[in-house]
């Protein structure tokens, strides 16, 4: 069942391409995800028409995808659901975060802002101005790889009121599994794999019942694979983490049972 949104969440998730025709192929291949082609007056991502495909997966919308700027690398942000997009976006400026889109409203969804972290990672603080619940079962977990977890798990914990422990990190960075303002922890910051990533990047994992058999199909669809045969000893299953063909990173998880 869907679960109502709250502020620290992870609510929502854009693809932002190079080329989204690409992109749409290989998930719906890959995950067998189905589109609904929205069209935008005025796009939330830049002025103009254009078209937003939305993720649709047994009815619901999860997410969608962006053709963005060629001066980016692909890849995927994530939306962090805030009181007031405008408030936390002034905090990232003071915090030293360059922002990219300042805040925006996009009619009958929110306001956002587009914000990117010192070490280059993306994400998007929004304050919902609906009331659907917020989509559940697609995106399982959301993982920040970046070469100093340290500096950069302070710097999310005060700009989005998340909480770590000490003992998450190691004195030479290691992992921080960041807790919620619920106090769920649905979110890590780590430097394991950022030699097989090579940037900073938020990695959504996103479900799949064989993971073995995913890494297959991705692959013949075009996807390389940064590192598989990862163990989460909190879940005893299997993770990996690939680059689609237009250059995103993503990770595969199965569900905890």
């Amino acid at each position: 069942m869907p679960t109502k949104a709250k502020v620290g969440h992870i609510i929502w998730h854009d693809l932002l391409t190079q080329n989204v025709a690409q992109a749409k192929h290989f998930y719906a291949g890959l995950l067998n995800w189905n589109y609904q082609i929205e069209h935008a007056s005025d796009f939330v991502w830049k002025p103009g028409e254009a078209e937003y495909p939305l993720i649709f997966i047994n009815g619901e919308a999860h997410g969608g995808f962006v053709d963005f700027e060629p001066a980016y690398r692909s890849r995927w942000t994530a939306y962090v659901m805030v009181q007031n997009t405008d408030a936390v976006t002034a905090k990232a400026k003071s915090l030293g975060l360059r922002i990219l889109r300042e805040p925006f409203d996009t009619p009958g969804v929110g306001r956002s802002s587009l914000i990117q972290d010192p070490q280059g990672a993306l994400i998007c603080p929004t304050c919902p101005t609906h009331t659907f619940p917020a989509p559940s079962g697609t995106f399982l977990w959301d993982e920040l790889i970046t070469d100093d977890v340290e500096s950069t798990t302070l710097l999310y914990c005060g700009l989005f009121g998340w909480r770590f422990q000490k003992n998450d990190m190691t004195q030479t960075g290691g992992d921080a599994v960041l807790k919620r303002t619920d106090s769920t922890n649905h979110i890590q910051i780590t430097n394991q794999f950022f030699g097989a990533v090579g940037f900073a990047a938020w990695i959504p994992y996103l479900a799949t019942s064989d993971i073995d058999t995913a890494i297959v199909t991705a692959k013949q669809l075009g996807a390389s694979v940064c590192k598989e045969d990862i163990f989460s000893p909190g879940s005893g299953t299997k993770k990996a983490i690939l680059k689609d063909p237009v250059g995103a990173m993503f990770g595969l998880l199965a569900p905890n049972p």
